[in-house]
């Protein structure tokens, strides 16, 4: 969604990618939010998807090297002299999230304030939401941590259990009207209706908080990944 015009959004700058197995055994994604300009997140999604077969044929070997593997190659991908060129080119710079979910295995990695929030009604009753904290001031881009001594990322793998949803999201859901969805509680209860496992129904809940971004006068452009997950389909 990029942004409600009447409340001065002129522009989208959000991207996304993602690549899924056939079979269901795997779902890699990449969740982008640009800032000044697109040309941070065209960057990012041709850079990453000039490597769609090195990626998916790492996701379609053994679990135990895969997640090593897929982080090893992206994080190449950064620190490589042709990117970091390419990134003192464009103007403006991205916040960025990859999330690979591969068995019963969730790895992410996250340079920026893009979240991924796990939701599990076990979880949810404990108080646990989302995957990773949102760091303010990691780019990708004209301004690049990669260009950093010490590059600073996050990145991390959780183990899913029970029915989950995945949902990950850029700011501009989350920094609207009175900001109802950086409320985890409210995130998730928008979307417990689509624990029912139905395509349908998990589509009704993205465009109903997108929805209520439009409805709330959000200027910023809003992007969301979700997918269910089930330990009953594995089997």
């Amino acid at each position: 969604y990029g942004g409600n015009v009447r409340a001065g959004a002129n522009k989208n700058e959000d991207g996304a990618l993602v690549y899924s197995a056939a079979d269901g055994s795997w779902e890699f994604a990449m969740i982008i939010d640009a800032h000044l300009t697109t040309e941070s997140a065209e960057l990012l999604l041709y850079s990453i998807d000039s490597e769609r077969r090195n990626i998916v044929g790492i996701l379609a070997g053994p679990v135990e090297t895969a997640f090593t593997q897929l982080e090893h190659h992206l994080l190449s991908i950064f620190r490589s002299v042709w990117f970091r060129e390419q990134c003192k080119r464009v103007k403006g710079e991205a916040s960025l999230m990859f999330c690979a979910r591969k068995g019963d295995y969730l790895w992410w990695l996250s340079i920026g304030d893009c979240v991924t929030y796990v939701l599990d009604p076990q979880l949810a009753g404990m108080g646990q939401f989302a995957l990773n904290q949102r760091n303010f001031y990691e780019w990708i881009g004209h301004i690049n941590s990669f260009d950093q001594p010490v590059p600073t990322y996050t990145r991390g793998v959780t183990n899913l259990s029970g029915n989950s949803l995945v949902l990950m999201v850029t700011d501009g859901l989350l920094e609207f009207g009175n900001r109802p969805y950086e409320n985890p509680m409210y995130l998730y209860r928008a979307f417990l209706p689509a624990f029912d496992g139905q395509r349908e129904t998990l589509l009704l809940a993205v465009e109903n908080a997108l929805l209520d971004v439009h409805r709330g006068a959000g200027r910023d452009s809003a992007t969301i990944i979700a997918w269910n997950f089930s330990l009953v389909d594995m089997f």
